[in-house]
């Protein structure tokens, strides 16, 4: 069912919008930069240290053991304690963790930071989807999903040219570059960590930028909204954990991270390795995430436009296994780059309708956990994708096999979005809806 907006609860709601959302965009982008940095520093700190592609690939997928162990215990605590505080609690950690990165020196102190990066940042991304729960109805959701989460790409687009240049910066103060990188892009997440105390409230209720007449007319959307949701959507917390729905999106979560994460930490070197610079490596991958970034919201708004969510979630995991299986095929470079790109944007845009789908069964505690246990297992492709990848190029010396298994996880992902349409219309039906 559609909640269906008076132009007054259109206008209060745009408006608050365009007062959380760009601070959660800053706020996605320093996470995601601080998360896959490591990919760019790779270009000089594995020869740098000996790093092989087997070691490199399981230090940056053992971040993601740290995020699933502590991932639903720290979103609850956003439900119980408020996000203004705990987000600016995990900002300040793994700001420190990652500029720690700059003095790496051997496989398990860069294994150790890797693990404890992951634990400081658990709770962050799925916090930020469950406080877009408490500002705005579903059937809008897609729409702001698309347009928070083009921090991801985002990431990269600054990220990318940002630091290969800091690459450079080998000699000063007797630090090489790549320890540069880490410490310089460490930074925005400490200040931002502190900003947050201000720039995001808990909730409607507490923004002071908010009326009393526009902070209840926020409450009676979300409360039309509560009601509009399925009589068989889970409000507690273990029989969330417990829920066919939820393991279900677990499974397809894991199946998309896999590509996400495979192409996210290698794609600098796949780049490089067919000749580029340091620089014209940054910007060829930063062109291919502007492209992603347009496509996020474009795709999210026409998830809205029509409330589907399964198709739109499908299509894109459809078009990046295309793209993975085009660059393991193709021998000419620039069909090797253009279908890599094809990759990263039908993975990235694949995430928008996605989290939108959720919600549609998830409310209250519920949701917080149900939404953490679907990142968090899900993200554990964030260590399969990035291992896998190196471990074949490592046994193989190429990255063909890697990228065929990228691209056959993509196919499995399209293949349960399709099962969970036919479970979310078995449940519907049996609930009577």
């Amino acid at each position: 069912m559609t909640n269906q907006l008076t132009a007054d609860e259109s206008r209060i709601l745009s408006r608050a919008a365009r007062r959380i959302i760009p601070v959660m965009i800053v706020l996605y982008t320093i996470s995601f930069l601080d998360r896959v940095n490591v990919g760019f520093a790779a270009l000089t700190m594995n020869a740098d240290l000996g790093f092989g592609p087997e070691i490199f690939g399981w230090g940056v997928g053992i971040f993601f053991i740290g995020y699933f162990i502590f991932e639903v215990p720290s979103n609850v605590v956003i439900e119980k304690l408020g996000a203004r505080l705990w987000i600016c609690r995990i900002m300040i950690t793994w700001g420190l963790i990652s500029g720690a990165m700059a003095f790496v020196s051997t496989p398990m102190s860069f294994y150790v930071l890797r693990f404890l990066l992951g634990a400081a940042e658990a709770g962050f991304a799925p916090g930020m989807i469950l406080y877009l729960t408490y500002w705005f109805p579903a059937d809008q959701r897609a729409r702001l999903y698309g347009t928070y989460f083009i921090a991801i790409p985002l990431a990269s687009v600054i990220g990318a040219p940002l630091s290969s240049w800091l690459l450079d910066f080998d000699g000063h103060l007797g630090l090489q570059g790549w320890q540069w990188m880490f410490i310089i892009e460490a930074v925005p997440a400490l200040i931002m960590g502190v900003a947050v105390l201000w720039l995001l409230p808990d909730n409607p209720l507490k923004a002071k930028w908010l009326s009393t007449d526009e902070k209840a007319t926020i409450a009676d959307c979300l409360a039309r909204d509560r009601a509009a949701t399925s009589v068989d959507a889970q409000h507690t917390l273990w029989p969330a954990l417990k829920d066919t729905r939820v393991l279900l999106m677990c499974l397809i979560y894991f199946a998309i991270v896999i590509g996400l994460y495979g192409i996210s930490f290698w794609l600098p070197q796949m780049v490089k390795a067919k000749g580029f610079s340091n620089i014209e490596t940054g910007w060829i991958v930063a062109a291919v995430y502007v492209v992603a970034a347009v496509a996020m919201p474009l795709w999210g708004r026409s998830s809205d436009r029509g409330q589907e969510r399964i198709w739109h979630t499908a299509l894109p995991c459809l078009l990046a296994a295309s793209g993975f299986a085009g660059a393991a095929f193709f021998d000419a470079t620039p069909l090797i780059i253009v279908s890599l790109g094809l990759a990263a944007i039908g993975t990235y845009v694949s995430i928008v309708p996605f989290w939108a789908i959720p919600p549609v069964f998830l409310t209250g505690t519920a949701a917080a956990g149900g939404i953490a246990l679907i990142n968090s297992t899900g993200n554990l492709g964030g260590f399969v994708g990035p291992y896998l990848v190196g471990w074949v190029k490592e046994a193989t010396q190429s990255y063909t096999s890697g990228i065929f298994a990228l691209s056959a996880s993509l196919i499995v992902a399209a293949v349960l979005t399709f099962a969970m349409r036919a479970l979310l219309a078995r449940r519907a039906l049996a609930s009577g809806r």
